[in-house]
């Protein structure tokens, strides 16, 4: 078994944790609009448009690395570079998931006030930590062994996923902040 057999358990964790992601994105620009104590429907409604929003966006960057894949001159070798390079966008994706992850599970794991500051604590400063994450990834994709073709799929997947929640925002829930 070669490196290149990982490859596509590669590209289909990239691709689960942009959906998730995606989803994640769509609570986030719905999240703090609604007033009532019962919104559930409204959280499941916002986290599918962010999916079905982030599943349009990241065709982009499949479409990028068949595109690189078609002009390249040695499919072979290009093919191997964008498997290390998305190994390498994969760590410290998947180190951000985890802490979200974690952070989710004392959430619902803790009581009342530690849960609360597990949310407060935890979730808010790895929201605003998320920007770094991706371009961290992107970096990480380069120097991983996949170059130039590598950070190319890795830019144009990085500005997908952080163009779901103000695309989502924009088009569902900007007009009843002005109302």
């Amino acid at each position: 078994m070669t490196p290149l057999d990982g490859a596509p358990s590669v590209a289909l964790a990239l691709a689960a944790l942009g959906l998730v992601d995606s989803a994640f994105s769509g609570f986030r620009a719905y999240a703090g609009r609604d007033a009532r104590i019962r919104k559930s429907r409204a959280v499941v409604r916002a986290s599918l448009r962010g999916l079905a929003v982030g599943g349009a966006l990241l065709l982009a960057p499949m479409l990028t690395a068949g595109g690189v894949l078609l002009a390249a001159a040695d499919r072979d070798r290009t093919y191997a570079a964008l498997a290390d390079g998305g190994t390498g966008f994969l760590a410290p994706l998947a180190c951000y998931a985890l802490a979200v992850l974690l952070t989710l599970a004392a959430y619902f794991v803790l009581p009342f006030r530690a849960s609360t500051l597990a949310m407060v604590a935890g979730l808010g400063p790895l929201t605003l930590l998320r920007p770094i994450v991706v371009a961290a990834a992107c970096v990480a994709s380069f120097v991983h062994g996949g170059g130039v073709p590598s950070l190319l799929v890795g830019a144009v997947a990085g500005v997908a996923v952080l163009c779901v929640e103000p695309l989502v925002h924009r088009r569902w829930y900007a007009a009843a902040l002005r109302d």
